[in-house]
């Protein structure tokens, strides 16, 4: 299963947002916390908790639970789907 920690808001999850819905790939989102420069207000202590867990507090995070994987920044995030799911 795949799960993406990311916000509305934010350009580079939109970027990956875009692939998976090009790749047709299902997902789960989790919106950890606001948008922001810095980034936002926590929405939801738990899935800011997990997005955390991964050693940076950033988004986009995505998690391949079935490859083990996990990973920031929106461009190896694009690649990634693109090496295993396209």
């Amino acid at each position: 299963m795949l799960e993406l920690y990311q916000s509305e808001g934010c350009p580079y999850c939109a970027k990956v947002r875009e692939k998976l819905s090009e790749l047709g790939v299902s997902y789960v989102i989790h919106n950890p916390r606001l948008p922001g420069d810095e980034g936002g207000d926590v929405t939801n202590a738990v899935t800011h908790d997990e997005l955390t867990a991964g050693g940076e507090d950033q988004i986009p995070y995505l998690v391949d639970s079935e490859r083990g994987v996990t990973m920031y920044e929106s461009d190896d995030i694009v690649g990634y789907l693109q090496e295993h799911y396209e």
